[in-house]
């Protein structure tokens, strides 16, 4: 459980998050929670910023990167390629010494635009494997981190102290590592459950997705997530993802009735499938 830190000063006195969805907002709610006294800037559409104020999830907030300057922790959570343009432009406005993350899903591009921000604004890529069926503001809540993983691209003690605060556990890895193995965990099955649910209701349709039993909600649980942030993944991972889908192609192709060996591939899927399931929730439980 996320408890305040009173006798712990936070590492960051000043936290500036530009992109105040699900991610954004949930991270400024925990690092409230673990540092009243901590100064919390939000950068988003002024809507937004409105309804965040309201929330108590920011002290200060607009829709201008100037709000960035005098932040010792800047935290992109728009979407990928926005992050990618607001990294261009943060040298503008940030004159002195910060470190600078992001929450993307993927970290291969980000990274590399990164690489000719000067030295005094420290880039760290980051991704927390967190979420929620739904996205926005309004379903951000301060304990989404909690137990879950937080990849970083290189160990940073600052930013590892500020993550794990927020409840979440840090894990190491290059950019490439983590585009390939997200690719795998997080694109394809946001991609496949889409692809699912689309297929089933444009054949169902409203009568026959009323006769659906609890197994169909369940597995089509992520096929609520919005498309914009996707269209950026999708676009920033084209290699991983692609390859993803066509070993998940080739494994349905293997299954349809009438094709060469489909008996047994069936089986080897189906005892494969309970196997690794096996596996994830037990990872699941001790977490």
């Amino acid at each position: 459980m996320l408890t305040e830190r009173p006798n712990m000063p936070p590492p960051f006195e000043k936290i500036a998050i530009v992109g105040f969805g699900l991610i954004g907002a949930s991270i400024a709610l925990a690092a409230r929670r673990a540092w009243p006294t901590a100064l919390l800037i939000a950068v988003d559409r002024k809507d937004i910023i409105e309804t965040a104020m309201r929330m108590h999830a920011a002290d200060v907030g607009g829709d201008d990167l100037v709000l960035t300057a005098g932040a010792d922790l800047v935290v992109l959570s728009a979407p990928v390629r926005a992050n990618i343009d607001i990294l261009g432009r943060l040298t503008l406005h940030i004159p002195g010494d910060a470190t600078v993350t992001d929450v993307g899903s993927t970290k291969r591009d980000v990274m590399a635009a990164a690489a000719t921000l000067p030295d005094r604004l420290r880039f760290v890529g980051g991704h927390p494997l967190a979420g929620a069926a739904t996205g926005g503001l309004q379903a951000a809540r301060p304990d989404l981190f909690q137990g879950r993983p937080w990849i970083v691209t290189k160990a940073d003690e600052r930013l590892n102290a500020f993550v794990e605060a927020l409840g979440a556990q840090v894990h190491v890895m290059t950019a490439d590592e983590h585009d390939v193995l997200v690719a795998y965990l997080s694109h394809l099955p946001q991609l496949a459950v889409s692809a699912l649910m689309h297929v089933v209701g444009e054949r169902a349709g409203s009568d026959g997705l009323g006769l659906a039993g609890r197994g169909l909600s369940d597995t089509t649980r992520l096929a609520s997530s919005p498309g914009d942030i996707w269209r950026d993944i999708a676009a920033t991972n084209p290699d991983n993802l692609s390859r993803a889908i066509d070993e998940l192609v080739d494994v349905l192709q293997r299954l349809k009735p009438g094709a060469a060996g489909s008996r047994d591939a069936l089986d080897r899927t189906f005892e494969s499938a309970a196997r690794w399931k096996q596996v994830l929730e037990g990872h699941r439980n001790r977490g």
